[in-house]
């Protein structure tokens, strides 16, 4: 039984770090097919950062079951009761550490020059694409959020007629 327990409070804390996503190479369901915000800039700096990880409760709760049964096993009546709730207190500090840890991210902050002059960043998570400074990017923003790519190349075609 408390093995059984221990594994579902692993598999909710696994979920929850599955479900949060700051990689600028996933889109959001509800992000699709909206019109976006394009802005042209350049890189001035990148460094790496951590995005710290969530702490919605789920997993202190998870912990504080899984502690409480496990303590109430113990010993007799009263011992269980007692050990119960020493092992729920700790159970929820345990878990809540297990789902921060779990939803925790590596990413970098981009700082940008924009074209009017004015200078932004934008922390998202290590996608596909690697930055470097000058080179030219786009902010693309949708539904409050940015995120950062490579800016396009542009190609003059050769069928355009001269003016």
């Amino acid at each position: 039984m408390k093995f059984l327990i221990s594994a579902l409070t692993l598999a909710a804390v696994a979920t929850l770090s599955a479900c949060s996503t700051t990689n600028p190479d996933v889109v959001q369901r509800g992000d699709a097919q909206r019109l976006s915000l394009v802005q042209d800039a350049t890189v001035l700096s990148v460094r790496p950062v951590v995005v710290d990880g969530t702490q919605s409760g789920i997993g202190g709760t998870a912990g504080a079951v899984t502690g409480a049964i496990a303590g109430s096993s113990v010993g007799g009546r009263r011992e269980g009761q007692i050990v119960g709730v020493i092992g729920a207190v700790a159970g929820a500090v345990i878990g809540n550490a297990i789902e921060r840890n779990a939803t925790r991210e590596e990413a970098i902050e981009i700082l940008l020059q924009m074209r009017n002059g004015e200078r932004r960043s934008v922390v998202q998570a290590k996608g596909e694409e690697h930055f470097a400074p000058g080179e030219p990017v786009i902010l693309t923003t949708t539904g409050g959020k940015t995120r950062v790519t490579r800016a396009p190349v542009v190609q003059q075609s050769a069928t355009t007629p001269a003016r």
